[in-house]
């Protein structure tokens, strides 16, 4: 889930990263961000294609265009975006569901409201239909590729390495889910027996890769220099460099 930003405080843009930081680290989600600290630049970027978000956090009292008017223009052209305001009064709540807001947040925000908001989100962001469903044997398994850290195949056994530690086991071929897992961004295959989530790799070298969960993953000879270029790709885009 990838989030904007924008307050015209520099130190509210501080306390409200630091906040989603530790809300990544704590649930082990995937998360960016990027910081905007007005609201016209915002919506220039926004307009222009520079780059997409899921969801804005926008400020409502800012100089200039406000974050009011800022979401008014962001409707023009996208109605998709969740747009939650930050906002130190309550009077503009019924005006912020005519740019049909997602919620309002008032500040000072805390740690409890954020995390509020962010969980929702998150379910929102995973539902059954944003996962891998998988019939075996008479049985079936649904896994979000959001959880996937990486796909290992062993002796017509897949196994599915989760962002928590665990593993799960499903008796199938690496064939049978190729194509939709590759179909997605996040996904690269580094070996004929592995699939990888760059979300979750946090190092890639000719030995191979170290997973944010501290697994390894051997790259084939074949694929690294592929893979490392999406690897790099893949950081660029992260921090919002085009």
């Amino acid at each position: 889930m990838k989030i904007a930003i924008c307050d015209d405080n520099a130190q509210e843009l501080i306390r409200i990263s630091s906040l989603i930081d530790n809300y990544r680290l704590e649930k082990n989600m995937l998360l960016t961000y990027k910081t905007f600290q007005s609201a016209a630049e915002l919506v220039s970027t926004l307009e222009s294609g520079d780059a997409d978000y899921d969801v804005l956090l926008l400020d409502i009292l800012m100089p200039g265009l406000s974050g009011l008017q800022a979401a008014y223009e962001i409707r023009e052209f996208d109605g998709v975006t969740k747009i939650i305001f930050l906002t130190s009064s309550p009077e503009f709540a019924v005006e912020s569901y005519q740019v049909k807001a997602y919620n309002y947040i008032l500040k000072p925000v805390s740690k409890e409201k954020l995390y509020t908001v962010l969980d929702e989100l998150v379910k929102e962001d995973q539902k059954p239909q944003e996962g891998l469903t998988i019939k075996a044997k008479g049985s079936i398994s649904h896994i979000l590729f959001s959880r996937i850290v990486f796909v290992e195949v062993m002796n017509k056994t897949l196994f599915f390495h989760l962002s928590d530690g665990s593993v799960r086991e499903v008796n199938s071929t690496l064939s049978a889910i190729e194509a939709k897992l590759l179909s997605r961004p996040e996904f690269i295959k580094v070996h004929r027996s592995y699939l990888v989530n760059l979300w979750y790799t946090s190092e890639v070298g000719p030995n191979g890769i170290i997973t944010s969960t501290g697994k390894s993953v051997p790259i084939s000879r074949l694929h690294y220099g592929e893979v490392r270029a999406a690897y790099l790709k893949h950081l660029f885009e992260e921090k919002g460099v085009r």
